[in-house]
């Protein structure tokens, strides 16, 4: 089984040779593994976060931290191409990718907050699973200034849900080990008390909805969506490739039929002016 799990020879080698980088920087050599593993977002939240927008005509939408654009592929899908998109994100390699997926996307390189009013003013601001890197209070700083009356800001996230998980549980614990000062719950921030005193409204005009979800993926996949995160890169970076095989062990534990089913908590914030 152990063979079968496996990484192709060209990803370790590129993701054996990654270091700790800058922020700018992080993500730069991950473009393909990310965009080829990472799960996409619920399409219920999507509806939810795109009802206010049902038959409206050329909107200015930006997903800011837009990675490979994950989440616009639901958003185009959804809301159609006759709209005027923007992507932001700082990694070179990210955008690249992106591009070849939306070359009609207008892409920028470098941080939102000062790309933003350059856009101008924006009936749809999406920030994903980039929130928890940024200087949020300036990104909402910025996006209150550009944000048009009835505009929507969303921010949305996948989450494993490692409590109702052994599998995920076990996998934070090899984390928490191996991946210096990592912890599983680096992303509890009150984004909803963030959002209420960014935008200077009550919590209450803060939309919250959840979704839990189920994503059955091959153990192969697992590790390749694994080595794609920063916190694996780092575990790699600091133990080598004992990181490698204490996952397999782990995942030999819990797969059935080369398979495991991956526990999610999608989260979706809004704002509406």
């Amino acid at each position: 089984m152990a063979s079968q799990l496996c990484m192709p020879t060209i990803i370790g080698g590129i993701l054996m040779t990654q270091n700790l980088q800058p922020q700018s920087e992080k993500f730069d050599g991950l473009a393909d593994d990310y965009d080829r593993y990472r799960p996409r977002y619920p399409l219920t939240l999507l509806k939810t976060m795109l009802l206010p927008f049902k038959n409206k005509k050329h909107l200015s939408i930006v997903d800011v931290g837009a990675g490979t654009g994950i989440a616009l592929e639901g958003i185009v899908k959804l809301l159609g191409k006759e709209h005027q998109y923007h992507a932001i994100d700082i990694s070179t390699d990210m955008i690249k990718q992106g591009q070849r997926k939306f070359p009609t996307v207008q892409w920028y390189k470098g941080r939102a907050e000062s790309l933003l009013p350059k856009i101008g003013k924006l009936d749809l601001v999406v920030v994903a699973q980039a929130f928890q890197w940024m200087d949020r209070p300036k990104l909402l700083c910025s996006v209150s200034d550009q944000l048009r009356t009835n505009g929507v800001m969303a921010v949305m996230q996948n989450n494993r849900d490692f409590k109702h998980s052994k599998f995920l549980d076990a996998y934070e614990t090899l984390l928490e080990k191996m991946s210096p000062n990592y912890s599983r719950y680096y992303r509890n921030f009150d984004f909803l008390q963030e959002m209420s005193d960014g935008f200077g409204v009550n919590p209450e005009k803060i939309a919250f909805h959840t979704h839990n979800w189920t994503m059955t993926i091959s153990s192969e996949a697992f590790i390749g969506m694994s080595y794609s995160s920063t916190q694996a890169q780092r575990a790699i970076a600091s133990h080598g490739e004992e990181y490698l095989r204490q996952l397999i062990e782990l995942i030999k534990q819990y797969e059935v039929q080369g398979s495991l089913k991956i526990l999610y908590r999608s989260e979706l914030y809004m704002y509406a002016r």
